[in-house]
């Protein structure tokens, strides 16, 4: 057994640091915490302290005893989980759990994996850092209680099953009150005047814009009349320079935004992939509120600019931090070798890792330098102007290699250049145009700018936003998806050769696609905790609470004062609430009475989701009738007459050849159904207004579909079929597919050259997973011959 054991968390780490230490030390994983609070139970005991009662999971055991054997066999155990403060709290357990002792114990942290960053930790360790552990015993804690507690009063008020969260439930609102402001948002039309102008004896065209709006159709048209006998003239001309400074290298929250941005990744899929590649040594650490750069790095990063742009192109910049409780010791997100443009991996790795080093050589770059030309048009019989503008790199600098990108890229920056031109100059217009807008509805928040306005409200920190944004997702409290809007008409009207025209074209207003929207269980939970638990999910409130853990992280407050202050206003307030009653279920909106019974009418939260009830329990000895809403369909938005076409599902259209044809909705969409057959109703039709001819046609697509799917099927072996798929055909059998190969022609096969491709495939995956199998024997011998290098660490 050698001297040394290193734990660290997860094991491809450990494969990774492993490489760069001798035959002197062994390095194992913990995969992550060993310890937690028992799942079932509160485990929080508040008589004494809000001491934390902890278990190890039954999934923890076995590694718990292998690690406690390692011990015992090593002369020193070096404790190297994650620098941040769960790092810090499974160091402190694994501590605890293996009864390791202080002279043979040693706690190091490295901000890369890389083997100066590994050695240079274990000539510098440290003792591990209490503070730093009860900052996430608070926020364990804490979390805890508010769960615990506040859960089981949605179940009873609202539904089983559903949970809240201090920083889920905040997230929640910040979706929810920005589809508030959407619904209540009342957009004004406008009309916005652009022109296509030539300057007098030149042979080029300048894209200009009125220099304000108009507000109604009358002063639109009265401004085209006016410019018929207008006569126009440049009346200035501006250049002026312009600097453009790189963004910072990243931090957590901004390397989530632009791999949203840029890549198309999700929060939850940026963290995964940034995680594997600081396990493979390639960047730093990946959960980070800091910018700063060591001395060493921005060595490393000056080297690299001046040799591959020119010294003009390097400028040393020192970023600092300004969020609270980011440490300076800490770095930003970085390539831990730049000279290395590239890596090996997988694709995602590949992007991300290509992003993070464009970032990183761009921050110590020089400014981009611009010049802006503004030209103004003067009206001569208005008082308005228009005005073009064009701008010119004159030194890319940082641009070279990077350019940020926003979230509202509707209107990319302009790049078009103007021609040289001089004040006074007349300008005629080809053409006028004055083209009815709309003013626009808050936008939707994305998962990248979810984490940016957390960020910016102190919500949460580097190591919550992912979890967050996936939690309240899994939970069915938001959803990612698509506002397919609503058409609308603009009007154009243009002036050209003297004459007006207009003409009008439809626009899809409000579509969006990727965008964070609540859900009903979501907005009726966010409604209730606002109205009863309005600490809880009170934005400063939060922050506040993030700014006590990072007091306790640095020592100033204990933790369980803040712990105890929370508890004395939260639980009596969750005792009163428990104790209400309500006269309508939480979310309930009452729609009006059924015409044709006289029963009311209402939607709420039941058990299975939001429905529609018709009628309520013990009138006339009949029990309530229920309806659940559509996936397209809201609580919010819902009126009685769509309410009550759901209770007129499933319909029976009439019959053909012989067979009823009914048309309901189930858990893939609006079907309709005929012999045994099921058949998608289309965008465009409805299940509660579909006619039986439209049905017929349906029908008759889908078995023309289908004759067209089915190549050739064989009397002898039934479960044997050649099919066209959306890739090409295949051979389907016995509920497996299996490829054609290339060259035999899909409609000849006959019943034994099937059964000889399948027989081939079989046997090729057979000899596949023998092959792997012997590789994985083969890594294992391997890894149990001592290395044959040693490391120069004591």
């Amino acid at each position: 057994m050698p001297k040394n054991l290193v734990i660290v968390e997860s094991p491809a780490k450990a494969k990774t640091i492993e490489k760069y230490l001798g035959k002197d030390y062994k390095v194992m994983a913990s995969q992550g915490h060993i310890r937690d609070l028992h799942k079932s139970d509160f485990s929080i005991d508040v008589d004494h302290g809000f001491l934390p009662i902890y278990e190890i999971p039954d999934d923890k055991k076995r590694c718990v005893a292998e690690l406690k054997k390692a011990t015992k066999e090593a002369q020193m155990v070096w404790l190297a989980s994650d620098e941040d403060r769960e790092g810090e709290a499974i160091a402190w357990h694994l501590y605890e759990v293996l009864g390791l002792k202080p002279e043979t114990t040693r706690r190091i942290v490295f901000h890369e994996i890389t083997k100066p960053a590994i050695l240079e930790a274990i000539e510098h360790p440290r003792e591990i850092d209490i503070n730093l552990v009860n900052a996430q015993q608070a926020r364990r804690v804490l979390d805890r209680i508010v769960g615990f507690e506040l859960s089981p009063v949605l179940w009873r008020k609202i539904k089983p099953g559903l949970s809240a969260g201090r920083v889920q439930s905040v997230a929640v609102r910040l979706i929810a009150d920005r589809e508030k402001e959407i619904a209540d948002f009342k957009s004004e039309p406008y009309f916005r005047v652009t022109s296509a102008m030539q300057p007098e004896g030149a042979d080029v065209t300048l894209s200009a814009e009125l220099s304000r709006r108009l507000d109604s159709r009358d002063e639109a048209m009265a401004f085209l009349e006016a410019c018929k006998e207008a006569s126009f003239a440049v009346s200035d001309v501006n250049v002026r320079p312009l600097t453009k400074c790189p963004a910072p290298p990243f931090t957590t929250s901004t390397l989530q935004q632009e791999a949203a941005r840029k890549l198309g990744f999700s929060v939850s899929q940026t963290m995964r992939v940034a995680q594997s590649l600081y396990e493979a040594g390639r960047i730093t650490y990946m959960r980070t509120d800091s910018v700063n750069l060591s001395t060493l790095a921005l060595g490393a990063i000056a080297k690299e600019v001046k040799e591959n742009y020119g010294d003009d192109h390097y400028k040393r910049r020192q970023y600092t931090t300004k969020a609270r409780g980011a440490q300076e010791a800490h770095e930003a997100i970085r390539p831990t070798f730049v000279s290395e443009h590239e890596i090996q991996g997988t694709a995602q790795e590949k992007k991300l890792y290509n992003l993070i080093w464009k970032r990183t050589i761009a921050s110590q770059m020089a400014d981009a330098k611009i010049e802006k030309t503004t030209v103004d048009i003067a009206i001569s019989n208005r008082d308005e102007h228009f005005s073009a503008s064009g701008e010119v790199v004159t030194f890319p600098g940082f641009l070279k290699v990077y350019t940020e990108s926003t979230d509202d890229e509707t209107f990319a920056p302009s790049s078009s250049t103007l021609p040289p031109i001089q004040a006074g100059t007349p300008m005629a217009p080809k053409s006028i145009e004055a083209t009815q807008r709309f003013t626009q509805q808050p936008v939707r928040y994305t998962e990248a700018s979810l984490v940016r306005r957390m960020e910016e409200l102190g919500i949460g920190r580097p190591s919550t936003y992912a979890p967050t944004i996936s939690t309240i997702q899994q939970r069915n409290y938001v959803a990612k998806g698509e506002s397919k809007g609503e058409a609308r008409s603009c009007e154009v009207m243009t002036l050209a050769k003297g004459k007006i025209t207009s003409k009008t074209k439809t626009e899809l207003a409000g579509a969006e696609k990727g965008k964070l929207l609540p859900t009903d269980v979501g907005m009726v939970v966010n409604d209730f905790l606002i109205e009863y638990f309005p600490n809880i999910i009170d934005y400063h409130f939060t922050a506040n609470v993030e700014n006590d853990f990072d007091d306790v992280a640095e020592g100033i407050t204990e933790w369980t004062d803040s712990i105890a202050n929370f508890y004395a206003d939260f639980h009596p307030s969750i005792k009163d609430v428990s104790s209400l009653r309500l006269e309508h279920k939480v979310g309930e909106r009452v729609l009006g009475d059924d015409p044709k019974t006289g029963k009311p009418v209402s939607v709420k939260i039941t058990r299975f989701g939001p429905a529609v009830q018709l009628g309520n329990a013990g009138e006339d000895g009949e029990k309530p009738r229920f309806a659940s809403l559509r996936a397209d369909q809201s609580m919010q938005t819902i009126t009685l007459e769509e309410a009550l076409m759901l209770f007129e599902l499933p319909r029976t259209l009439g019959q053909f050849e012989g067979e009823d044809v009914v048309a309901s909705i189930g858990r893939f969409g609006p079907y309709v159904r005929h012999a045994g057959k099921f058949v998608s109703i289309p965008d465009g039709l409805t299940a509660e207004t579909i006619s039986l001819e439209e049905a017929q046609e349906l029908i008759a697509l889908h078995r023309k579909n289908e004759e067209q799917r089915v190549i050739a099927t064989f009397d002898e072996e039934p479960e044997m079929q050649v099919l066209n798929g959306r890739f090409g055909p295949y051979i389907s059998y016995k509920k497996a597919n299996y490829k054609i190969p290339k060259g035999r022609d899909a409609h000849a096969l006959t019943l034994e050259d099937c059964r000889e491709i399948v027989a081939d495939e079989a046997n090729a995956s057979k000899s596949s997973a023998r092959r792997a199998a012997a590789k994985k024997a083969t890594r294992k011998t391997t890894a149990k011959k001592p290395a044959t290098k040693t490391a120069t660490a004591k």
